[in-house]
């Protein structure tokens, strides 16, 4: 099955669920956008590794990626392999001493874990097709500069609890 490569272009409060986070991951080569609703503490994991900031002390994420390194294993790239009842399901593949090893995981702590290895993030078609949206020329533009206020407002708001 053909992977298509995600980037993050935006990060929000979600109008809809008090508490929550809208994390929209857009196709690299295309117009099409994936929407997912995380929690706040993700959301902030995510913001505080875009913004380049540093927290007093290390996150969850922070910690696993630390104890990744000391080991030598590497997140090589983030998988959201399958979509069931609205839930998205992610896999890191990583890698060791040349062994490859797929781990489940909540695809928000996959994507935390992503922009802390720096590594791709893919998906399939099907699940494009069932749960991304397109946006037109004038969305697309609207959305990228929505991104970088999203994300500092993000940042902003949870910096003070960090």
């Amino acid at each position: 099955m053909d992977k298509i490569a995600l980037d993050i272009v935006g990060l929000s409060y979600s109008q809809t669920q008090s508490g929550a986070y809208a994390l929209v991951l857009g196709e690299q080569d295309g117009n099409r956008r994936l929407p997912i609703i995380i929690g706040g503490f993700e959301a902030q994991a995510i913001a505080i590794e875009l913004e380049d900031m540093t927290p007093s002390r290390p996150l969850t994420h922070d910690l696993f990626k630390s104890f990744a390194d000391s080991f030598e294993i590497k997140v090589s790239e983030v998988l959201i392999y399958n979509i069931m009842e609205g839930i998205f399901h992610s896999k890191l593949i990583c890698e060791r001493k040349g062994e490859v090893v797929e781990i489940d995981t909540r695809t928000s702590d996959a994507v935390a874990l992503a922009v802390r290895f720096k590594c791709p993030i893919f998906t399939h078609e099907f699940i494009l097709k069932e749960a991304g949206i397109i946006l037109g020329d004038d969305e697309k533009e609207s959305k990228s500069l929505k991104k970088s206020k999203a994300t500092k407002t993000t940042s902003s708001k949870k910096e003070k609890k960090a």
